[in-house]
Protein backbone atom coordinates (compact mmCIF):
# COMPACT_ATOMS: atom_id res chain seq x y z
CA UNK A 1 0.00 0.00 0.00
CA UNK A 2 1.35 3.41 -1.14
CA UNK A 3 0.85 6.03 1.67
CA UNK A 4 0.04 9.50 0.33
CA UNK A 5 -0.29 13.18 1.54
CA UNK A 6 -1.95 15.53 -0.92
CA UNK A 7 -0.76 18.98 -0.44
CA UNK A 8 -2.94 21.63 -2.05
CA UNK A 9 -5.15 24.97 -0.94
CA UNK A 10 -8.20 24.42 -3.14
CA UNK A 11 -10.30 21.47 -0.80
CA UNK A 12 -12.00 20.87 -4.23
CA UNK A 13 -8.60 19.60 -5.95
CA UNK A 14 -7.71 17.79 -2.38
CA UNK A 15 -11.29 15.93 -2.77
CA UNK A 16 -11.32 15.07 -6.56
CA UNK A 17 -7.64 13.78 -6.54
CA UNK A 18 -8.45 11.65 -2.80
CA UNK A 19 -11.75 10.13 -4.63
CA UNK A 20 -9.45 9.65 -7.59
CA UNK A 21 -6.73 7.73 -5.93
CA UNK A 22 -9.34 5.64 -3.39
CA UNK A 23 -10.30 3.69 -7.03
CA UNK A 24 -6.68 2.12 -7.25
CA UNK A 25 -6.48 -0.50 -4.48
CA UNK A 26 -2.71 0.00 -3.76
CA UNK A 27 -2.77 4.10 -3.16
CA UNK A 28 -4.26 5.85 0.26
CA UNK A 29 -4.54 8.91 1.12
CA UNK A 30 -3.32 9.08 4.35
CA UNK A 31 -3.18 12.91 4.71
CA UNK A 32 -3.50 16.23 3.68
CA UNK A 33 -2.08 20.13 3.71
CA UNK A 34 -3.60 23.40 2.62
CA UNK A 35 -0.20 25.44 2.77
CA UNK A 36 3.53 24.73 2.74
CA UNK A 37 3.48 25.18 6.56
CA UNK A 38 0.85 22.19 6.58
CA UNK A 39 3.13 20.05 4.69
CA UNK A 40 5.77 20.20 6.52
CA UNK A 41 3.98 20.05 9.74
CA UNK A 42 2.33 16.34 7.70
CA UNK A 43 5.56 15.22 6.78
CA UNK A 44 6.80 15.43 10.75
CA UNK A 45 3.76 13.85 12.15
CA UNK A 46 2.47 11.27 9.29
CA UNK A 47 4.17 7.79 7.94
CA UNK A 48 4.11 8.82 4.21
CA UNK A 49 6.14 7.22 0.90
CA UNK A 50 4.88 10.38 -1.61
CA UNK A 51 3.90 14.06 -1.03
CA UNK A 52 1.65 15.09 -3.77
CA UNK A 53 2.15 18.89 -4.30
CA UNK A 54 0.97 21.70 -5.47
CA UNK A 55 3.33 25.00 -5.86
CA UNK A 56 1.60 28.07 -5.40
CA UNK A 57 -0.31 28.88 -1.86
CA UNK A 58 -0.89 30.99 0.75
CA UNK A 59 1.85 32.08 3.14
CA UNK A 60 4.69 29.46 2.55
CA UNK A 61 4.50 28.19 -1.03
CA UNK A 62 5.21 24.31 -2.27
CA UNK A 63 8.91 25.36 -3.51
CA UNK A 64 9.51 27.57 0.10
CA UNK A 65 8.37 23.91 2.09
CA UNK A 66 10.51 21.68 -0.33
CA UNK A 67 13.44 22.05 0.90
CA UNK A 68 12.40 21.87 4.58
CA UNK A 69 10.13 18.97 3.75
CA UNK A 70 13.91 17.55 2.39
CA UNK A 71 15.56 18.11 5.41
CA UNK A 72 13.17 16.67 7.94
CA UNK A 73 11.60 13.80 5.13
CA UNK A 74 14.14 12.69 2.64
CA UNK A 75 13.13 9.46 2.06
CA UNK A 76 9.45 10.91 0.98
CA UNK A 77 9.05 11.21 -2.93
CA UNK A 78 7.72 14.74 -3.82
CA UNK A 79 5.66 14.76 -6.99
CA UNK A 80 4.93 18.49 -7.98
CA UNK A 81 1.62 18.59 -9.21
CA UNK A 82 1.72 22.17 -10.99
CA UNK A 83 -0.38 24.44 -13.00
CA UNK A 84 2.48 25.88 -14.00
CA UNK A 85 3.98 24.03 -17.36
CA UNK A 86 7.27 21.86 -17.36
CA UNK A 87 9.89 24.57 -18.73
CA UNK A 88 9.39 26.98 -16.07
CA UNK A 89 9.74 25.19 -13.04
CA UNK A 90 10.51 21.38 -13.61
CA UNK A 91 14.45 21.80 -13.14
CA UNK A 92 14.88 24.59 -10.64
CA UNK A 93 12.69 21.73 -8.67
CA UNK A 94 14.12 18.40 -9.64
CA UNK A 95 17.66 19.98 -8.88
CA UNK A 96 16.05 20.82 -5.61
CA UNK A 97 14.59 17.58 -4.59
CA UNK A 98 11.63 16.36 -6.08
CA UNK A 99 11.09 13.21 -7.38
CA UNK A 100 9.01 14.39 -9.81
CA UNK A 101 7.51 17.33 -11.51
CA UNK A 102 3.80 17.01 -13.58
CA UNK A 103 1.10 19.91 -15.12
CA UNK A 104 -2.10 19.27 -13.69
CA UNK A 105 -3.17 18.94 -17.70
CA UNK A 106 -1.85 15.99 -17.53
CA UNK A 107 -4.07 12.99 -17.78
CA UNK A 108 -4.99 11.31 -14.08
CA UNK A 109 -3.18 8.18 -14.75
CA UNK A 110 -0.11 9.80 -15.42
CA UNK A 111 -0.23 10.75 -11.79
CA UNK A 112 -0.89 6.89 -10.60
CA UNK A 113 1.96 6.08 -12.27
CA UNK A 114 4.34 8.75 -11.27
CA UNK A 115 2.98 8.21 -7.64
CA UNK A 116 4.04 4.19 -7.87
CA UNK A 117 7.11 5.12 -9.55
CA UNK A 118 8.47 7.95 -7.21
CA UNK A 119 6.98 5.25 -4.16
CA UNK A 120 10.16 2.78 -5.44
CA UNK A 121 12.61 5.54 -4.44
CA UNK A 122 13.04 6.68 -8.15
CA UNK A 123 12.42 9.71 -10.15
CA UNK A 124 9.43 10.33 -12.45
CA UNK A 125 10.66 12.07 -15.66
CA UNK A 126 8.25 12.84 -18.24
CA UNK A 127 9.24 13.02 -21.94
CA UNK A 128 8.92 17.14 -21.69
CA UNK A 129 11.47 16.94 -18.72
CA UNK A 130 13.37 14.30 -20.41
CA UNK A 131 13.52 16.72 -22.94
CA UNK A 132 14.48 19.88 -20.89
CA UNK A 133 17.27 17.85 -19.10
CA UNK A 134 18.64 17.50 -22.34
CA UNK A 135 19.23 20.57 -23.72
CA UNK A 136 20.74 21.74 -20.50
CA UNK A 137 23.22 19.27 -20.84
CA UNK A 138 23.75 19.98 -23.94
CA UNK A 139 23.86 24.08 -24.21
CA UNK A 140 25.06 24.55 -20.76
CA UNK A 141 25.38 28.33 -21.36
CA UNK A 142 22.04 28.99 -23.35
CA UNK A 143 20.28 28.11 -19.94
CA UNK A 144 17.64 30.64 -19.15
CA UNK A 145 18.76 33.60 -16.27
CA UNK A 146 16.44 31.66 -13.87
CA UNK A 147 17.81 28.26 -14.17
CA UNK A 148 21.46 29.48 -13.01
CA UNK A 149 20.44 30.68 -9.85
CA UNK A 150 20.84 28.70 -7.08
CA UNK A 151 17.64 27.35 -4.54
CA UNK A 152 17.55 30.11 -2.09
CA UNK A 153 17.85 33.18 -4.82
CA UNK A 154 15.23 30.78 -6.91
CA UNK A 155 12.83 31.62 -3.90
CA UNK A 156 13.79 34.90 -2.98
CA UNK A 157 14.03 36.05 -7.06
CA UNK A 158 9.97 34.99 -7.07
CA UNK A 159 9.11 36.29 -3.87
CA UNK A 160 10.57 39.83 -5.29
CA UNK A 161 9.33 39.54 -8.38
CA UNK A 162 5.68 39.34 -6.56
CA UNK A 163 6.04 42.28 -4.84
CA UNK A 164 7.06 40.89 -1.32
CA UNK A 165 9.83 43.22 0.69
CA UNK A 166 12.94 41.81 1.56
CA UNK A 167 11.30 41.83 5.71
CA UNK A 168 8.82 40.35 4.01
CA UNK A 169 10.74 37.48 2.80
CA UNK A 170 13.43 37.45 5.52
CA UNK A 171 10.04 36.54 7.65
CA UNK A 172 9.21 33.48 5.44
CA UNK A 173 12.44 31.87 4.70
CA UNK A 174 13.57 32.36 8.05
CA UNK A 175 16.75 35.09 7.39
CA UNK A 176 17.92 38.26 8.37
CA UNK A 177 16.96 41.17 5.78
CA UNK A 178 20.56 41.69 5.15
CA UNK A 179 20.52 38.33 3.85
CA UNK A 180 17.91 38.49 1.77
CA UNK A 181 19.55 41.70 0.43
CA UNK A 182 22.48 39.91 -0.68
CA UNK A 183 20.39 37.12 -2.47
CA UNK A 184 18.76 40.27 -4.10
CA UNK A 185 22.21 41.34 -5.44
CA UNK A 186 23.44 38.66 -6.20
CA UNK A 187 20.60 37.15 -8.86
CA UNK A 188 20.16 40.42 -9.95
CA UNK A 189 23.63 39.81 -11.55
CA UNK A 190 23.39 36.92 -12.39
CA UNK A 191 20.23 37.35 -14.38
CA UNK A 192 21.38 41.01 -15.96
CA UNK A 193 18.41 42.93 -14.39
CA UNK A 194 18.48 46.27 -12.29
CA UNK A 195 15.52 46.46 -10.33
CA UNK A 196 12.59 44.70 -8.65
CA UNK A 197 10.49 45.66 -11.48
CA UNK A 198 12.56 44.61 -14.52
CA UNK A 199 12.08 41.38 -11.98
CA UNK A 200 8.51 41.24 -12.34
CA UNK A 201 8.77 41.85 -15.81
CA UNK A 202 10.88 38.82 -16.20
CA UNK A 203 8.85 36.81 -14.36
CA UNK A 204 5.61 37.76 -15.74
CA UNK A 205 7.40 37.22 -19.48
CA UNK A 206 8.31 33.84 -18.40
CA UNK A 207 5.11 32.95 -17.04
CA UNK A 208 7.21 32.20 -14.00
CA UNK A 209 4.40 34.05 -11.86
CA UNK A 210 0.99 34.82 -12.60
Amino acid sequence: MIKIGIVDDHAIVRSGLKQFFSEHVDLRVVGEAATGREAIELVRTTELDVLVMDLSMPGQSGIDALAMIRAKAPDVGILILSGYPEEHYAMNLIRQGASGYLNKDCDPMEIVNAIRTISLGRRYITPAVAELLARQLDRKDDAAPHEQLSEREFQVFLKLAKGETAGEIAKTLSLSVKTVSTYRTRLMEKMNLSSNSDLTYYALKNKLID
